[in-house]
């Protein structure tokens, strides 16, 4: 005779009352965003500052959070108890946010160099500006990382105390996924440009559909998955949480893509350290603050490899160092074991970086 299951009642009890909840459409995850106010609006961007939380005091440098494009900003902020942003104003750091918005045909004609040479110095001016620190660690994630290197590398003059790139892949040939997708662009190469042109870029839902094609393994198995954690209910507002954010991706803008797809399926120029930007070379080894690189270790769009490159070209670091965290593309950001690995590594990595403020006499 099989003996009960320890804790099975509790288990069943659990299940049905998630299942309830998803049949009446009750939310399930917390999906409030995290308190802030408009430092600034411009016509490219809004830079937001995040509450702090009462009772905890301030210290350390600003960080600015940089996301990438056609991925919304939410992606920093997924939900409540799985949030870095969350965790960092936990921590008592200031957090800044810049958010491009949608991205919409009248932006065709916007490329890298916008975001490098533009949007992202101008919000840690900005950032400085509005918290008066003397400087800010810069932190990207996918694209977004991309685009903080080459900022870095681009503005020495900017006030930077470190700069993180999280799962921003540098050598492409390191993807398994765009080698699959070469012999594709031998065929079809010469109508991507024509098409991206005439479109003004790429609408929102074939960037959703890249995202998927990405971690198809989950999301085909994603109701087999649903129906074995049906008394995990953090599991499922994580599920949820991440439904919108895939419900809420941006078109990318046509002058960008072109420019990706010819690094992605050419020329691989990432991965050489230099690029040509607004006509001039911008050089990776040029940067001299120091560098942190997250990597998810089951990461396909951003393969360790792809991102560990990334301190091969940062040779004017004083200290470049990589991160190993469990999770996919999103997951290494905002997986709910990142709330263990990748934003405590991200934290003790800042405060390494804070300089250390003199104490005054008598302090």
């Amino acid at each position: 005779m099989a003996l009960p299951t320890p804790g099975l009642p509790r288990r069943l009890g659990a299940a049905r009352t998630n299942l309830t909840d998803k049949l009446r459409r009750r939310p399930i995850a917390d999906l409030r965003g995290m308190p802030r106010e408009v430092v600034e609006q411009r016509a490219s961007f809004t830079l937001y500052r995040y509450d702090p939380v009462a009772g905890i005091e301030q210290q350390g440098r600003p960080v600015l959070l940089v996301p990438p494009l056609a991925a919304p900003a939410l992606a920093f902020d997924l939900r409540r108890g799985c949030s870095l942003v969350e965790y960092f104003v936990h921590q008592g750091r200031p957090v800044y946010l810049v958010d491009y918005g949608p991205v919409s045909f009248a932006h065709r004609g916007l490329g890298i160099e916008h975001w490098v040479d533009s949007v992202v110095p101008a919000a840690v001016e900005l950032v400085v500006a509005h918290s008066g620190a003397a400087s800010v660690h810069l932190a990207g994630w996918s694209l977004g990382g991309i685009f903080t290197v080459f900022t870095a590398a681009a503005h020495p003059e900017l006030p930077l105390a470190s700069v993180t790139a999280v799962a921003s892949p540098f050598d492409l040939r390191q993807v398994p996924l765009l080698a699959l997708a070469r012999p594709i662009d031998r065929v079809a190469g010469p109508l991507v440009g024509p098409a991206y042109r005439a479109l003004g870029g790429v609408p929102a839902p074939l960037t959703r559909l890249g995202f998927q094609v990405s971690s198809l393994d989950k999301y085909l198995t994603k109701p087999v998955a649903m129906v074995v954690h049906a008394d995990d209910r953090d599991f499922l507002a994580q599920l949820e949480a991440v439904d919108r954010f895939m419900a809420s991706m941006y078109a990318y803008p046509g002058r960008t893509f072109g420019q990706l797809y010819h690094v992605v399926m050419r020329s691989n120029e990432f991965a050489t350290g230099t690029m040509e930007l607004a006509g001039r070379p911008v050089e990776l080894a040029r940067i001299d603050v120091p560098v942190l690189v997250v990597a998810g270790t089951g990461d396909t769009l951003a393969p360790e490899p792809a991102v560990h490159h990334l301190l091969d070209l940062v040779t004017g670091s004083p200290d470049g160092r990589l991160v190993r965290a469990p999770g996919g593309h999103l997951g290494v950001l905002t997986g709910r074991a990142a709330r263990r690995t990748t934003w405590p590594a991200m934290e003790v990595f800042f405060r390494q970086h804070d300089p250390v403020v003199p104490a005054t006499a008598g302090g």
